[in-house]
């Protein structure tokens, strides 16, 4: 049986020093994962066929943004995952927080600025309100090359860039939150062939299809209703299989071992055409 101690590896989205490497930070810290390899990776695809096929690797996923919603790529991925062992096993939400970096420790020398467009565009306000008028504007592809490019210039430009590459780059922080959205948090999840244990404060996530008939979704929640479970969330999404075709996403409050959970489960699957559970976390 996999665990946690048999972790060897976990995969991430690149490119490293981004929001999902500090993710992967964090998932490390919690679960004591601290010496495990790292592999970066290019698509969510890619991280769950690589986690699929190696019991010793997990992957960090993005699932939620507060300001662009749910991320579907991940949620299809684990639908439909060649192993239907691999689930969601632990979630955190990161602040999505943009800093000014920059060699020199005084804000008010800073006379050009390094970042990329789409970085540029979330600091409009602050670019505008805090940094000189006749402004040096370099663009840069990726927020690591933008604070890697400070080196061929003098101390009075910064960049926009996260803690992690301040810290990785030996940069000062300017200022900190420095994005026009200051309730810019993602949602992200630790996926991984491990069975989770009950704890106290557990969330179930369940996928499934009905028939295309009056009352097919009804009955099915009047069912979590009888059995007093709690729903926290619940979605549809266009089936990636059918034309007209719904799949509808519910968070569940408490664990799949839970009897109430587990009971409600097994009348509802006779009820539909497809029924998966994605995890059971907290």
């Amino acid at each position: 049986m996999v665990n946690f101690e048999s972790v060897r590896n976990i995969a991430f989205l690149e490119p490293v020093n981004s929001f999902s490497d500090m993710a992967k930070d964090e998932f490390c810290k919690k679960f004591h994962l601290e010496n495990c390899f790292t592999t970066p990776m290019t698509t969510i695809r890619q991280i769950v066929d690589y986690v699929g096929q190696n019991p010793d690797t997990l992957g960090v996923l993005p699932l939620e943004n507060t300001i662009d919603g749910t991320i579907r790529e991940s949620l299809d991925c684990l639908m439909y995952s060649k192993n239907p062992a691999i689930r969601i096993i632990a979630e955190i939400v990161l602040p999505i927080e943009l800093c000014l970096l920059s060699k020199t420790t005084e804000f008010y020398s800073i006379t050009g600025l390094i970042a990329t467009p789409r970085l540029l565009g979330k600091c409009q306000e602050f670019i505008q309100n805090e940094l000189p008028r006749h402004l040096n504007l370099i663009e840069a592809p990726t927020m690591l090359e933008a604070a890697n490019d400070l080196r061929n210039h003098n101390l009075t430009y910064a960049s926009i860039g996260n803690r992690k590459i301040a810290q990785n780059c030996m940069l000062n922080i300017l200022k900190e939150n420095i994005n026009d959205d200051k309730n810019n948090n993602t949602k992200y999840i630790l996926i991984g062939a491990i069975e989770t244990d009950i704890t106290d404060n557990d969330k179930t996530t369940v996928a499934f299809k009905t028939s295309n008939t009056p009352g097919a979704l009804l009955e099915i929640l009047k069912i979590f209703l009888e059995h007093d479970i709690n729903l926290s969330y619940i979605s549809s999404c266009p089936s990636r299989k059918e034309q007209g075709k719904y799949t509808f996403i519910i968070n569940l409050d408490g664990h799949i071992k839970d009897t109430n959970i587990s009971n409600a489960i097994e009348e509802i699957k006779p009820k539909t055409s497809f029924f998966k559970c994605l995890g059971a976390y907290n």
